[in-house]
């Protein structure tokens, strides 16, 4: 009874369904077989089950119940998701083809279990995205009770709320957005899982560590350049500052770093991870579904908005270490040789996934599976050699089923949760399409178009902001994209401008106040204030701001890749270091003058980014980018330096767990 009990336990329940999640994507990813509908009406339920388990091992999923009830509505979810799963297997045929419009009681049953059940998961995971659908299907059953001309609309029925969200397949619940989740996004994810299974993030920071070398003032851009390799296989800026920012904020803090710059860092360093390709916070995947692009044409653009991005966020990062910590050297920690290999071993797998997209032509998907194949092989065969012709002491408590299962489980988890946060978001989009709210919304657009594009630009800004306020940018990039894009479209915009403004919208989203989620996670971890971090975080990401507006301008940024690409990302990059230096640095002693000197380095920066003919562009580029070197030379002459103590050489180390999107 006990070997059964230790064999029948939670954790292995849910590597028992991860297992099987993961054989049906990989069968999938080999031969395509049935279509991304049929294989999302078939693992959806499956991915909520491990939703559900996953979450029920790291708590009670209504702790202020009885254990025994926990128990029950565990078994009761896990028992409908099993029943949805094999009813929509059986009769998909009938349902997707034959029975459109005519559903029977128990298709409608089995939709309506399903929508409830996602309305709960939403509550227990995504309460803000539970609460905007509670109010979206309210709204979409009395619309015609709206005393508002612009939100009335006749009204739709109950049952024509569910089955548009469960049983149609073609929106929500197994709609597109579950369908990219299960497809593209899984695919990705599976280099993210092997990178974890044998512990290549913790790997990367120790190397990122190492290589910041004995500068005092280069401990922060360790977590720049661990929040960054990280970031790029993660779709969340909270997860990414969980991950990473567990270890560097403790070992900022540790040199001398301030609480509220160490947490502040941390932010800015996780938003630049979601804007660096491969995976660009998910968005990426979804641009290129809005678009009909292959996924390349997407991370080509990415880089370069990546490129800018960092410029300034090292910049930044340097003019505040230079201006709060001391010179002193202090001493380079020993990396082990399988740290190197396994940080290695990860960037070449990031190269080969670049290379066979862009020189060989290979489909995201494709190039995605076999990227995750080769890197999972590369660190299986680096761990055997390390464990058993080298006897490395450090991987004596591990074993390779253990790391393997660890992948196993770091897959499914990520796949699980995406799942759900993108049948949630198909339930929105679908109520907001039933409703008409985005055919009004958009006339309301293009009627302030009228006006100048200008002022739609600013309204769509507010408008993202808004939305952008508690959810995640995933989530906010699909409603931009779906409510703002069309009309920009309409006016004129590119159609590349138009999504990367809903991206960079969707990321500045996740920074902006009042409800930073990550700058809260950041905050927490350095024992910081939370509106101080985010302040400071919104000053360091400025060039977030700068270039959602500057692509307007500088087009062939995200529209020509190229040469013309390169003119306009070296522009923006150097007008966004002139704003930041502006922001941060220091040019004399006096503040009278160091102040008009920054105001008028702001200006010039401007028209490097937003004057549209481009002599004058490049005229004040040559003036704004040879003062900026010079004043980070003053700057490190003048800028106030503190005394430190040096660390404790035995101090522990945080440790870093495995990422989670």
């Amino acid at each position: 009874m006990l070997a059964a009990r230790s064999v029948i336990s939670l954790r292995n329940l849910t590597l028992a369904f991860s297992c099987v999640l993961l054989a049906t994507l990989l069968h999938y990813f080999l031969t395509g077989a049935g279509g991304p509908r049929f294989l999302a009406v078939r693992l959806v339920p499956m991915a909520f089950i491990i939703q559900i388990l996953v979450l029920y091992q790291n708590r009670y999923l209504y702790p202020r119940l009885p254990a025994l009830v926990n128990h029950a509505f565990v078994l009761l979810y896990v028992g409908l998701c099993l029943y949805a799963a094999g009813y929509l297997y059986t009769e998909y045929e009938e349902i997707a083809i034959w029975r459109q419009a005519a559903y029977t009681r128990e298709d409608f049953i089995v939709g309506l279990l399903m929508f409830l059940l996602v309305m709960e998961l939403s509550r227990l995971i995504h309460p803000i995205l539970f609460w905007v659908n509670l109010v979206l299907v309210f709204y979409t059953i009395w619309g015609y009770l709206s005393p508002i001309d612009f939100f009335w609309h006749p009204g739709v029925s109950f049952y024509r709320v569910v089955t548009s969200s469960t049983i149609e397949f073609s929106t929500g619940v197994f709609g597109r957005y579950s369908q990219l989740a299960l497809t593209l996004i899984a695919a990705f994810l599976l280099l993210a899982a092997a990178a974890s299974g044998f512990g290549a993030q913790k790997a990367l920071v120790n190397v990122m560590r190492r290589i910041a070398g004995r500068s005092r003032h280069t401990i922060p851009q360790t977590a720049v350049l661990a929040s960054t390799t990280v970031g790029m296989v993660s779709g969340s800026g909270s997860a990414n500052t969980a991950v990473t920012g567990s270890f560097t904020i403790p070992l900022m803090k540790r040199y001398g770093v301030p609480p509220t710059f160490a947490g502040a860092v941390e932010t800015a360093a996780s938003m630049g991870g979601l804007i660096m390709p491969p995976l660009m916070a998910v968005a990426g995947f979804l641009m290129a579904e809005f678009l009909g692009v292959p996924y390349w044409e997407v991370v080509s653009r990415g880089f370069a908005v990546a490129f800018v991005y960092f410029a300034s966020l090292i910049l930044a990062v340097y003019l505040l270490s230079v201006r709060l910590l001391p010179a002193t050297p202090i001493s380079v920690p020993d990396v082990p040789l399988y740290d190197w290999v396994r940080t290695a071993i990860f960037f070449s797998g990031v190269v080969y996934l670049i290379v066979v997209m862009s020189t060989f032509g290979f489909g995201a998907m494709r190039a995605a599976l076999w990227t995750g194949a080769l890197v999972f092989c590369l660190l299986t065969l680096s761990w055997l050699a390390f464990k058993y012709l080298i006897r490395d002491p450090a991987l004596a408590g591990e074993s390779l089923l253990g790391n393997i299962v660890t992948a196993i489980e770091t897959h499914a988890e990520m796949t699980a949760y995406l799942t759900l946060l993108m049948a949630t978001l198909g339930i929105m989009i679908g109520l907001f399409t039933v409703t008409g709210f985005i055919t009004r919304m958009g006339s309301l657009l293009l009627a302030v178009g009228d006006f100048h594009v200008i002022a739609t630009v600013i309204m769509a800004f507010i408008f993202g902001w808004l939305v952008g306020t508690g959810l995640p940018p995933t989530a906010t990039y699909i409603i931009v994209a779906v409510i703002i894009v069309p009309p920009l479209r309409q006016l004129g915009v590119d159609p590349w401008v138009a999504h990367f403004f809903a991206f960079l919208l969707a990321i500045w989203g996740e920074l902006s106040p009042p409800t930073s989620l990550t700058a809260a996670v950041a905050a927490k971890i350095a024992q910081a204030s939370f509106m101080r971090t985010m302040w400071e975080a919104l000053k360091i990401c400025l060039p977030i701001t700068i270039m959602s507006f500057a692509i307007f301008v500088r087009t062939d940024m995200v529209v020509n890749p190229g040469w013309g690409q390169i003119m306009d990302t070296a522009l923006v990059a150097i007008g966004t270091c002139g704003a930041t230096f502006a922001v941060f640095g220091r040019f004399f002693d006096g503040r009278g003058a160091n102040a008009l000197l920054r105001v008028a380095l702001a200006g010039l920066a401007a028209v490097v980014v937003f004057h549209p003919d481009d002599a004058y562009a490049v005229a004040a580029a040559v003036v704004v980018l040879p003062v900026i070197l010079i004043g980070i030379r003053r700057h490190k002459r003048l800028a106030p330096r503190k005394d430190a103590v040096d660390p404790l050489e035995d101090s522990p180390e945080p440790q870093v767990s495995r990422p989670r999107v």
